[in-house]
């Protein structure tokens, strides 16, 4: 059999998480993925998978193999696309995951921009507040809010992603304007439904950070649908300036409290380390960074 076939099925069998997808993927069937491993452990003399009726687990020689072949791989396959990239074009479906309320109102609208650009790639946008495994998932690169783990993926910043007080003036004037981050205490705030601090809001101004306690008697898990309650009037709203920017500049909500801002949190843009970026993806990386970077 081909050895670096050999190699190459090994070492999407454990990306892949079993046989199946495998011979999916090469357009084989799974009993000659099969053999492949089998003819692989037996030239070097070592189990490299343990395998049971339903699942398949690496052995210790297994994920040291694994480790030197899937690099020695990237290798191979980046020689490859820097040959490739001299002549191609930018071109198929770039996957893109990022958190709702920004890929909403500042994503969305960038991406037609890039896309018109670019008339050969594809997008597909995912909305979700949730941490995506870029390799799992399979996305080609994510927006992130927060503090990053060391995940091992490249990580640009961003633009930090900075949060605003507003109200409608139909509110403010049935309620009044609150002057101090204590006045929260007596109006409609309403919070977003997935905050760890429940109903606290941290503020900074001149005296430092203080944790503000607010009545929620609304709260939803989006930020759109939060902005839309404040523009019919309901109450106050922490959210995001790229949600509320437009309603700002037409007046439809006016900015409260500006001497305390909320903290602004980090924001990046991730990607793979470990293979050579396809044209689509360098393309989209330069574009957003120059749409969305510092």
């Amino acid at each position: 059999m081909d050895r670096l076939l050999g190699m190459q099925v090994f070492v999407r069998v454990v990306d892949l998480g079993g046989f199946t997808a495998a011979s999916v993927e090469f357009g084989i069937s799974p009993t000659m993925v099969g053999k492949h491993i089998r003819e692989l452990e037996t030239r070097l003399g070592a189990r490299l998978l343990n395998r049971t009726t339903r699942r398949q687990s690496l052995t210790e020689a297994g994920r040291t193999y694994y480790q030197r072949r899937r690099q020695a791989l990237v290798e191979v396959e980046a020689a490859d696309a820097s040959v490739d990239q001299l002549r191609a074009a930018p071109r198929g479906e770039l996957r893109i995951s990022a958190p709702t309320s920004y890929g909403a109102c500042q994503l969305a609208p960038a991406l037609t921009d890039f896309l018109q650009d670019f008339p050969e790639i594809s997008a597909s946008l995912h909305l979700n507040d949730r941490v995506i495994d870029l390799v799992e998932d399979g996305f080609d690169v994510a927006f992130r809010i927060g503090t990053l783990s060391d995940s091992g993926l490249i990580a640009r910043p961003l633009k930090p992603y900075r949060m605003m007080l507003c109200a409608s003036p139909a509110y403010l004037a049935r309620h009044g304007t609150p002057q101090t981050p204590g006045d929260l205490a007596r109006h409609e705030c309403m919070d977003f439904l997935r905050w760890e601090n429940e109903h606290t809001w941290r503020m900074f101004g001149k005296d430092g950070e203080m944790q503000v306690q607010v009545p929620a008697r609304l709260t939803i898990n989006n930020g759109i649908a939060l902005r839309n309650a404040a523009l019919a009037g309901f109450g106050i709203v922490l959210q995001t300036e790229a949600v509320l920017a437009d309603d700002l500049a037409s007046g439809r909500l006016v900015q409260l409290l500006p001497d305390y801002a909320p903290p602004a949190r980090p924001m990046h843009l991730i990607y793979q380390a470990d293979r050579q970026p396809t044209p689509k993806l360098s393309e989209f990386i330069r574009f957003a960074l120059e749409r969305f970077g510092l």
